[in-house]
């Protein structure tokens, strides 16, 4: 093979980047995967795994320095000594708010999918036809009969834990044994589903820890600590997972450092040829060639990269023909919930720290429930019992105190909403010509907001929240309605959606660009929609599927 010539090229490392590389290289491409930061190895430099809040010099705590290092980060829990280096150094890495937009990034080999909360669900049809029902944006291009088998394919891979609960609008998948909600959790759970006559559900999470063993990597040990890389991969990750198959192949070469500055274009052929590297270390700028290339450095890099690209041919970038590039940027907006105290369980524990918490699925405008904006949400949390921390009498002193600590405290249980924010057209991210980063590249402006959709919306995750727990029996219920800024769901998406007209998306159904095919584009920026669920299990599924295409096409000489 010539220096630098491959079949596929694959850009980003994340959740979809690994995914990509796993199937391309298990269809026999010989492939190289091209990410912009360090790496990062299994096992071996999670170097922080092990550690106890007492290991750390600050017990895991953002110092002032930290807070001041990190403008962005320090927005939200991010920010924390455990895992600090797993987070973009903002000052090498800096972006220009328009509106203010809290980006949280990770620049290493696996990405987010080191960090990510690993909350897994499926798409339904409720979903897919949301937007064609509504007249909103733009209808998608797929139903999720066409997508349902690559959910299949991908759960079985990854390792999803989760139980069977036939609700209509979350489909069911490819699951091994739950995880078990604690004794609260329970009969909160069944009070709530009585008194709204079962059109209201608390299941336990759909989450990426398995449960059993599975390939290589052993059953969660129920630690809580997946953020900082776990030895035993317990959790999905690209380094506990699709990493090891990719390279097991022997057709996977892994770049580090490798920032892909543009996707190179040949005019004549309207096709992608490869893509132009600088490297992040030497500051060398080096080009690679394929065949195909996936494009997975995360929504709105992923974006940036096509902005740069093909400029010559279109002044906004390559896809940039719709006018959709960089548009209709989602996240889902958060902060507003409940919580409170439950009485009468003082007897009872829970064994270790569960890695995952229950969910209430998406119940608004639904059937007969019909309200003043459009789509809904779903809630997070859990019930605990309070640990040393806890506010104590002031006059508890010595022995005393001892002794009061060596009980744990209070029941609470906790909800918090995700909302659905809609795909609005004016919500979009352009380069900043006057800004450029470490290495002089220009940086990203984002002018995003959520609306008055979604304002109405919180109204009802805040008022819901109280009133489901007050109904469940928990004790001295407060609402909060925190800050709500996008970005802070983490769940980047949509700046280069799929659809059926080139006129009015970037991508087609199959996720290749409409302005060059032998481009695949399946990390959030194809989303179409955001739903309000976490929607990571998408972007597995929608790779795979893409991957499985793009090899096919390839065979038959069309791409």
């Amino acid at each position: 093979m010539a220096e630098n010539v491959y079949d596929a090229i694959v850009i980003g490392s994340g959740i979809s980047g690994g995914w990509a590389a796993k199937e391309l290289c298990e269809k026999g491409l010989k492939t190289i995967m091209l990410e912009r930061g360090r790496d990062i190895k299994h096992i071996t430099d999670y170097k922080n795994a092990s550690k106890e809040a007492w290991d750390y010099p600050h017990h895991g705590r953002a110092t002032n320095q930290m807070k001041a290092d990190y403008p962005v980060l320090k927005r939200d829990y991010p920010l924390n000594e455990s895992n600090l280096d797993y987070w973009v150094n903002e000052k090498e890495s800096p972006y220009t708010e328009i509106k203010r937009f809290d980006w949280f990034r990770g620049y290493h080999v696996g990405g987010r999918s080191l960090m990510w909360g690993r909350q897994s669900y499926r798409l339904s049809d409720f979903d897919f036809e949301a937007n064609a029902k509504e007249g909103i944006a733009i209808d998608w291009p797929i139903r999720y009969n066409e997508i349902a088998p690559w959910y299949d394919y991908v759960e079985k891979f990854a390792g999803i834990s989760g139980s069977i609960e036939h609700i209509p609008n979350l489909p069911d998948g490819q699951f091994l044994p739950a995880m078990q909600m604690n004794c609260v959790e329970k009969d909160v759970s069944a009070r709530l589903k009585e008194h709204y006559k079962g059109e209201r559900n608390m299941i336990i999470g759909r989450v990426a820890n398995i449960t059993q063993p599975l390939q290589d990597r052993q059953a969660c040990q129920f630690r809580n600590k997946c953020w900082l890389g776990c030895p035993f991969g317990g959790y999905f990750s690209t380094q506990s997972s699709t990493l090891p198959a990719a390279m097991k192949t022997g057709n996977l070469t892994l770049r580090p450092w490798s920032i892909v500055t543009k996707i190179l274009y040949d005019k004549d052929t309207k096709k992608a040829t490869g893509v132009e590297v600088l490297d992040a270390e030497t500051n060398k700028t080096y080009e690679y060639k394929a065949k195909i290339v996936f494009l997975n450095a995360s929504a709105l890099n992923s974006a940036w990269i096509l902005m740069n690209s093909a400029t010559d041919i279109w002044p906004d970038g390559l896809g940039s023909s719709s006018g959709e590039l960089g548009h209709n940027v989602m996240d889902h907006h958060l902060g507003v919930g409940a919580g409170g105290l439950v009485e009468g369980y003082e007897d009872k524990y829970y064994y270790g720290r569960r890695a995952n918490g229950i969910y209430i699925p998406r119940y608004r405008n639904f059937g007969n429930d019909k309200r003043d904006y459009l789509r809904g949400f779903g809630y997070q949390g859990g019930a605990s019992r309070q640990g040393y921390a806890r506010p104590l009498e002031e006059s508890l002193m010595g022995a005393e105190l001892k002794e009061m600590l060596t009980e744990p405290g209070s029941w609470s249980m906790n909800i918090g909403g995700f909302g659905e924010t809609l795909p609005y057209h004016e919500n979009k991210i352009t380069l900043d010509k006057t800004k450029k980063d470490k290495w002089g590249l220009n940086v990203l402006a984002f002018d995003v907001e959520y609306k008055e959709n979604e304002k109405k919306m919180r109204k009802d995750m805040l008022e819901d929240a109280k009133e489901m727990l007050e109904a469940a029996g928990v004790k001295n219920v407060k609402g909060r309605e925190g800050d709500g800024t996008l970005g802070r769901g983490i769940h980047e998406m949509g700046t280069a959606r799929m659809g059926k007209d080139s006129k009015t998306s970037v991508l087609n159904k199959w996720n290749q660009v409409w302005d060059a095919p032998n481009v695949f584009v399946t990390d959030g920026a194809f989303m179409t929609s955001a739903a309000c669920h976490n929607p990571s299990l998408g972007y597995m599924a929608f790779t795979a599927r893409a991957a499985d295409h793009a090899v096919s096409e390839l065979k038959k000489g069309n791409i």
